[in-house]
């Protein structure tokens, strides 16, 4: 593949396979050729034809070869739901069926086909192959939150030292952001369109005005899996789509938050990378063992978002009762899927590589014992000293550094009982951990 113009069907084809099955040419064709075999098989009894066809049409398969005649229809027809609308003809008329052939597509447009394929397609896509992946990355944090519950860590707000903390509780932060975000997407409908030209039916009330179109297609819709729009264009509104994808770059943004705390993490050493032999992490320096897994992740989570963001933003717009401008964009609707593929799998690849290196978290916490004097500031004032903060604050000013030694000499020189001295005395980088928050 070495000739594919995006690497997603070339260097990480691999990564990306068993998004083909949904996201593929020939995977669109398949879940075009369902639905309007679906719709077949309901429409005839609803205006009581001849249902003697519906047995035959589940002997009807769209398998690759079949995608790849329906594609060559196309070349004649420069239409894609058109060509899909012949090639099933033929094979009805080869079952001996050629006078049901006319039912096929009866009194639909394109997009009562594409507005339904797609949503299925997505659908099974993000609860088949995506949903699961991140489920996965769940379990890998929530794994490297009980192995490390325990670790004590130096926090960094606005870069500098400060509150300790525990590094299984910060991996929790991300597990449970990720937790909530799933809860939301979960909620997000499927939601697909089906009602003629422009919505009203109007095809369908002019051959057979007895049938209640509204109720019949909403039981055909739902018995797909989804949830039929009532009221719309020539085209779904996409809102629905839209939530999908605006969650979809929710996820991608912690994930991304949390491949650059790694990555920062492995910068001061609190991480090591497990060496796979053979492996070179600088083409020049032969010491290096890059976060690569992670930078991977990184740029590939930005491109997913930045395809998500705008087919949200795009989708939901369209000139008066359509305009082609949905088309072409949706076509696209499986790179975000693919990046953030490509993204989740060199995540865990690099989580699998991670090597905690405890020594380097107790030294950087032994470094910075000024962290401790918001706990011993905290009980001064709950003892009513007056001026405590300032008196610490006086301290870590006078002092370019504050050990263990500049912390002692301060309590000796408090007025207060020795049982407080004792107390803060107590206090250091190692145990001024808070609440143990991790579940």
């Amino acid at each position: 593949m070495i000739q594919a113009i995006t690497p997603i069907d070339g260097r990480y084809a691999g990564k990306t396979q068993e998004l083909q099955a949904y996201f593929s040419e020939a995977a669109l064709i398949k879940y075009r050729v369902h639905v309007e075999l679906e719709y077949l098989k309901s429409l005839l009894p609803a205006i009581d034809q001849d249902t003697s066809v519906v047995s035959d049409i589940e002997r009807i398969n769209c398998n690759d070869s079949a995608a790849q005649k329906i594609k060559e229809i196309e070349r004649t027809t420069n239409h894609d739901v058109k060509a899909v609308e012949y090639w099933i003809k033929d094979q009805l008329t080869a079952l001996g069926h050629e006078a049901s052939c006319e039912w096929v597509h009866f009194a639909l447009t394109s997009q009562d086909i594409n507005n339904t394929a797609f949503p299925l397609m997505i659908k099974s896509a993000w609860t088949e192959v995506l949903r699961p992946k991140i489920l996965e990355l769940h379990a890998a944090l929530v794994s490297l939150v009980n192995e490390w519950q325990d670790i004590p860590m130096l926090s960094r707000t606005h870069g500098q030292a400060a509150s300790p903390s525990r590094l299984g509780k910060e991996i929790q932060v991300f597990a449970e952001r990720l937790e909530r975000q799933l809860e939301l997407i979960d909620r997000v409908p499927y939601s697909a369109k089906f009602g003629g030209a422009t919505g009203n039916f109007n095809a369908h009330h002019v051959a057979y005005p007895e049938v209640d179109w509204v109720g019949f297609a909403n039981e055909f819709v739902s018995g797909l899996g989804l949830e039929r729009q009532q009221t719309t264009t020539q085209i779904e509104h996409y809102d629905d789509l839209a939530a999908l994808m605006q969650g979809l770059s929710r996820v991608n943004t912690i994930l991304l938050d949390f491949c650059r705390d790694v990555w920062t993490y492995v910068s001061r050493d609190y991480f090591k990378q497990k060496i796979k032999k053979g492996e070179v992490g600088s083409s020049t320096m032969p010491h290096k063992v890059n976060p690569i897994d992670f930078e991977n992740a990184e740029g590939n989570l930005g491109l997913a978002n930045a395809v998500a963001l705008h087919l949200a933003s795009k989708l939901p717009i369209s000139r008066l009762q359509r305009d082609l401008t949905d088309s072409t964009v949706l076509r696209n609707i499986g790179l975000p899927f693919a990046y953030s593929l490509i993204a989740y799998k060199s995540a865990l690849k690099g989580i699998s590589k991670l090597l905690l290196n405890e020594q380097q978290l107790a030294v950087d916490l032994e470094d910075n014992w000024a962290v401790v004097t918001e706990g011993i500031q905290t009980i001064l004032r709950r003892e009513g000293v007056s001026g405590a903060y300032e008196k610490l604050k006086e301290l870590s000013r006078v002092n370019a550094r504050i050990g263990e030694e500049e912390i002692v000499q301060f309590i000796a020189g408090l007025d207060i009982s020795d049982a407080i001295k004792d107390e803060l005395r107590a206090i250091t980088p190692h145990n001024y951990l808070g609440i143990k928050l991790t579940k």
